[in-house]
C-alpha cells in the first residue's frame, strides 16, 4: 500500500503594486534552482511587455498554456492538466488572483495552484497585497479602486513562505515615468489614478505590515522553536541607514531581537563605523565578522545565533557581470535557503 503523496510547499512573493519586481524575482528563482539542477518550470508568465523580465525567462521550460472557447472567442490560459502531466518538483506560476475564463476546470488561478499543490508540485506564485480579501475595504478607500480579484485569507495563510518584493514608491515612479511598467499610455493613465505616491506608499506599508504579521503567525504557530530574531546586514553603502530603519522598524514590529552585522574587510571602513554607530543609537546590537567569504560568514552568523530573518541591500546595477561570480545578496539568499531572506532596493531620489 503506498504511503499518502506528501502535499507540495507554497511561496508566495508579495507585492504592492505591479512593476515592483514580483514577476523578475520568481523567474530569477527559477533560474537559480534551475542551476542548483532542480527540476523547475514556469506553469503560467505573463510580460505585460517588459523586456528585462523576458530575458529571466531564457533556458527555463515554459508548459504551452490551455484554450478554452467563450462566447466564439478563444481565451489562453494556465494549463493545469499539462503541469499535473509534467508534474515537475517546482512550478513558477504568475499573477495568483487571476480569474479564469468562464468555462475553465475552476474558477480562479489560486484553486489551480491548490491543486498542484495537493498533487506534491511545490509552487512559486506572484500576487500584490491589494487582492487580500480583508483589506479590499481599506484598499478602497486608500486607492478609490474597488479590487474585484481578491484571494480568501486562509488561501494566503496556507502558504509555507510570504516574501516581500519591495521597492520605494519614487523608484517605482521613475519607472513606469519610463516606461518599464506600462506603454505610454497606460502609464499615463497609471500616473492619474492608482500610481499616486501617497497611495503607493500606503499600499506599501500595509504589504510591510502584512509580511510581518504572517511571519509573526507563522512562529506562533511552530510550537517550541526559538522567537523571531532580525539580521541586517550594514555596509559601507549610503543606503545602509535606510536598511537599518527597515530591519529595526520589522524587529520592533515583531519584538524581535535585532543585531547590525558587518563583514571586514571594507573599502570604507569610516563610512561603515558610521552606519554601526547610527545601528547602536537605534539600541541594535552591533557584530564585526572578519572573512574573505562573507556570505558564507553571515549565513554561518544567522544559524550560529538563531537568525530568523536577514536583511540585504540590493546589489547595485553593473555594466557587465564577472563570470561565476553571483552579487553578495544573491549568494545569500543561495545559502540561507532555511531563512527568510529580505533584499531592499536603494530609493532614488
Amino acid at each position: 500500500m503506498s504511503s499518502p503523496r506528501k502535499p507540495g510547499r507554497l511561496r508566495i512573493l508579495l507585492g504592492y503594486a505591479a512593476g515592483v519586481g514580483k514577476t523578475y524575482r520568481m523567474l530569477e528563482e527559477a533560474q537559480e534552482l534551475k542551476r542548483q539542477g532542480r527540476d523547475v518550470v514556469v506553469g503560467y508568465f505573463e510580460p505585460h511587455g517588459r523586456q528585462d523580465t523576458i530575458a529571466k525567462l531564457e533556458g527555463l521550460e515554459l508548459i504551452p498554456r490551455g484554450k478554452v472557447e467563450y462566447r466564439g472567442r478563444v481565451f489562453e490560459e494556465m494549463d493545469t492538466g499539462a503541469i499535473l502531466a509534467r508534474h515537475p518538483e517546482i512550478c513558477a506560476v504568475d499573477e495568483f488572483p487571476h480569474t479564469n475564463i468562464p468555462g475553465s476546470a475552476r474558477a480562479k488561478r489560486w484553486e489551480d495552484v491548490m491543486v498542484l499543490i495537493e498533487a506534491g508540485i511545490n509552487v512559486i506564485t506572484t500576487m500584490n497585497i491589494q487582492h487580500l480579501e480583508s483589506l479590499n475595504d481599506q484598499v478602497r478607500e486608500i486607492s478609490g479602486v474597488a479590487v474585484r480579484e481578491t484571494i480568501p485569507d486562509w488561501v494566503v495563510k496556507q502558504a509555507d513562505e510570504v516574501i516581500l518584493v519591495d521597492l520605494p514608491p519614487r523608484a517605482l515612479l521613475n519607472r513606469l515615468q519610463r516606461g518599464v511598467v506600462y506603454g505610454a499610455d497606460k502609464a499615463e493613465r497609471a500616473l492619474q489614478h492608482f500610481f499616486k505616491e501617497p497611495t503607493l506608499a500606503a499600499l506599501r506599508e500595509m504589504a510591510l505590515r502584512q509580511t510581518a504579521h504572517e511571519v509573526e503567525t507563522r512562529q506562533e504557530e511552530r510550537a517550541g522553536e526559538a522567537p523571531e530574531r532580525i539580521m541586517i546586514h550594514v555596509t559601507e553603502s549610503p543606503a545602509a541607514a535606510a536598511l537599518i530603519r527597515r530591519g529595526k522598524r520589522v524587529a520592533d514590529y515583531l519584538k524581535a531581537d535585532c543585531f547590525a552585522v558587518a563583514v571586514l574587510p571594507s573599502p570604507n571602513a569610516e563610512q561603515l563605523e558610521r552606519h554601526l554607530d547610527f545601528a547602536r543609537k537605534l539600541h541594535i546590537e552591533t557584530r564585526i565578522l572578519e572573512s574573505d567569504k562573507p556570505a558564507e560568514a553571515l549565513v554561518e552568523f544567522a544559524r550560529r545565533n538563531g537568525v530568523t530573518q536577514i536583511f540585504l541591500a540590493k546589489p547595485p546595477r553593473r555594466p557587465f557581470r564577472v563570470i561565476g561570480k553571483r552579487p553578495l545578496a544573491m549568494e545569500v539568499v543561495r545559502l540561507a535557503t532555511d531563512r527568510q531572506v529580505t533584499v531592499v532596493a536603494e530609493r532614488k531620489h
